[in-house]
């Protein structure tokens, strides 16, 4: 359908390139007595004007991203003239590399590239492999006894365990697992927060605080020279940044530990929980990932990434990217005029069926086929594409692979009850407790 025959209003703007199509006033409003998620609105959007679309929440109008050559325009190949602007988890981050722009971000980035390439990565795998063994080993217990577990509780656990040790050299203990619940408890609030709240309200200064003596006493450790059993963490790497970089201060170096405990743990954890979730729909699933190879093939690997990635398709790390055209600028063949905002949302993208077929079912074989899935960069970007890209994505694919590598083989999961719906807020998690019960280890 072409955006002359689309219902709606459209978008007038002067200069080349066609006007947006633009979802008329009364959607909006019709969404609004509804008491829909925002993502409901952006999915009629994109339903009825396609991967380049507007709508209007305020008197000026917001410019939906979802088509793949429009993605990779904004996110990969002109990202100077699409940025990202106040961050909701700046309340949470500071200053910290998913928050920051500019020269301080490009100078952040690249003190952290160095440690997630594939080199940097192999500091890190014996301390992800600890972590999984720990977990294996518990799940172990709950078998035997016949206890019921909270499988996203476990799976933070886990992923706060890998990136702890990652970061520190020290396994995670009971003490500090419980102060850091208070990320978790921060995140989940910063939907409700105003998107440009800058002093911690009384709903979660107190979190604040407790996150603020964690990483306070972490970098004094690491400061004294303190290294864990497995040696020094990423955080040693940003202290020993202080001694010839004056802006790594002691609050920027706890910024950037509190940003990559959120980003280290937290989507980690929520994938692998929807993972679990969607293998409790489609069992067979992980019948085939087993069955694609011997343990520690690289077939099985390959099967179990495979999982994973079906997983982010459905669930991506972060479900929507803000944007704001900072010029003038034509996006396939349409015309946005600098100051526009811009949300570019790979939820949607992942789910058109032009590029996913059958895009609501799980279906890990997509990964592992030669025509399994589109080619397009802009089709599949669960972490992002382009130089905003997650930087932490070898480190998240490692850690969920190495899990279910312990995992899968030895135990089917039951769940007594699952989440009826999804909750849409930085990531997109199960919204309700995972309660389960595991089979008897085998012997």
């Amino acid at each position: 359908m072409d955006s002359e025959s689309r219902p709606g209003s459209l978008t007038h703007v002067p200069g080349t390139g066609r006007p947006i199509p633009e979802a008329g006033p009364e959607l909006v409003e019709r969404w609004r007595s509804q008491g829909g998620e925002l993502v409901d609105l952006l999915s009629q959007v994109r339903e009825l004007f396609g991967g380049v679309a507007a709508f209007r929440l305020g008197p000026a109008p917001t410019v939906l991203v979802t088509d793949p050559q429009a993605v990779q325009h904004v996110l990969a190949r002109h990202p100077q003239r699409y940025v990202k602007r106040s961050h909701r988890a700046r309340l949470l981050v500071g200053d910290g590399v998913l928050a920051a722009t500019g020269e301080a971000w490009k100078r952040q980035r690249r003190l952290l590239q160095s440690q997630f390439t594939g080199t940097g990565m192999r500091r890190y795998e014996q301390r992800i492999t600890a972590a999984a063994r720990t977990t294996a080993k518990q799940w172990h217990e709950y078998a035997r006894t016949g206890q019921t577990l909270d499988v996203g509780g476990e799976m933070r656990r886990f992923a706060l365990d890998a990136i702890w040790r990652s970061l520190t050299g020290h396994a995670l203990d009971d003490g500090t697992e419980r102060e850091l619940a208070a990320v978790a408890a921060v995140a989940a609030a910063l939907p409700t927060l105003p998107a440009d709240v800058t002093d911690a309200p009384d709903a979660v200064a107190a979190d604040l605080a407790r996150i603020d003596a964690v990483a306070r006493h972490a970098i004094e450790a690491a400061r004294c020279g303190t290294a864990g059993p497995d040696g020094p963490g990423l955080l040693h790497v940003l202290v020993d940044a202080a001694t010839e970089r004056p802006e790594y201060t002691d609050r920027l170096i706890r910024d950037e530990l509190v940003t990559l405990l959120v980003a280290g743990h937290e989507t980690t954890a929520t994938t692998l929980t929807w993972l679990y979730l969607l293998l409790d729909q489609y069992p067979t699933a992980r019948e085939q990932a087993l069955a694609a190879g011997a343990e520690g093939s690289a077939q099985r690997r390959q099967a179990i990434q495979a999982l994973v990635h079906e997983t982010l398709r459905l669930y991506p790390s972060a479900w929507i990217l803000p944007r704001h055209a900072t010029e003038d600028d034509t996006i396939a063949g349409y015309r946005v005029e600098a100051g526009t905002d811009i949300l570019v949302c790979p939820y949607l993208t992942h789910r058109e069926p032009e590029l996913w077929p059958d895009p609501d079912h799980f279906d890990p074989r997509r990964f592992l086929t030669p025509d399994g899935r589109p080619t397009h960069p802009g089709a599949y970007f669960p972490f992002g594409i382009g130089p905003r890209a997650c930087l932490g994505l070898q480190f998240a694919l490692r850690e969920s692979t190495t899990l279910l590598e312990h995992l899968l083989p030895a135990h089917t999961v039951s769940f007594d009850s699952t989440p009826t719906k999804a909750a849409y807020g930085i990531t997109v998690r199960p919204d309700g407790p995972t309660p389960a019960t595991l089979d008897r280890p085998r012997t």
